[in-house]
């Protein structure tokens, strides 16, 4: 499972995307992920989990996604990395299941 927890410690947003799950996150109502923070787009971006990576593509959004201060179209995001959507940062963490 993949989990992205807000950077921000005031503010308490989790993520979570399991193996094969493909989820868009934005503030209006047709994203999966509705996040209200300044300067995201209404469909922001899309994430795409797998076992073993998690993939962003951005969905030309006005003020862009951000990997680790890097502007992307599309990014594969590793255990650590911070995406960063408007003001919103979140931190990618990847739990591996126990088999």
């Amino acid at each position: 499972m993949w989990i992205l927890r807000s950077a921000d410690e005031k503010t308490s947003r989790i993520l979570r995307l399991t193996p094969g799950s493909a989820r868009t996150v934005g503030r209006g109502p047709r994203a999966d992920f509705i996040v209200e923070a300044p300067l995201v787009s209404r469909v922001h971006c899309r994430l795409v989990a797998t076992d073993g990576e998690l993939t962003v593509d951005d969905l030309e959004s006005t003020n862009g996604t951000f990997v680790n201060a890097d502007r992307v179209v599309t990014s594969v995001l590793r255990d650590g990395d911070r995406l960063r959507l408007g003001r919103l940062e979140l931190v990618v963490s990847h739990a591996v299941a126990d088999g």
